[in-house]
């Protein structure tokens, strides 16, 4: 089974939009014509692998980044994170207090999306 996590950014659409957001983050964006005002980073893992503190990792990536961000009229709404959760059995999803905390704190939303294989 496969698990992705996203961190997903909405702006008015604008190609050079999508180029500042990877200059500003270090880090290439997923193309997607059906979405071209989101700038999308994603990461796949197999269930077999490793813990992935998905939360900490891309609030690592944004947190000194805000203000080059609001140059380009995004903020912190426009941004969420997302975990695309494949399960045979049962789904149970846990997160520790220090990372809710810390994404809240920084107004990232977070969207789970789980379904059964």
């Amino acid at each position: 089974m496969q698990n992705i996590y996203k961190l997903q950014i909405s702006f008015s659409p604008s190609k050079q939009t999508l180029e500042e957001v990877s200059t500003i983050l270090g880090m290439n964006y997923l193309s997607n014509e059906a979405h071209p005002s989101q700038w999308i980073y994603e990461v796949e893992r197999l269930e077999s692998d490793d813990y992935f503190d998905f939360i900490n990792l891309f609030l690592n990536m944004l947190e000194t980044k805000y203000p080059a961000l609001e140059k380009l009229n995004i903020k912190r709404g426009d941004i969420s994170f997302w975990m695309l959760y494949e399960y045979d059995h049962q789904c149970n999803l846990e997160f520790d207090p220090q990372s809710m905390k810390r994404l809240g704190e920084n107004g990232i939303t977070l969207c789970i999306s789980c379904w059964q294989k």
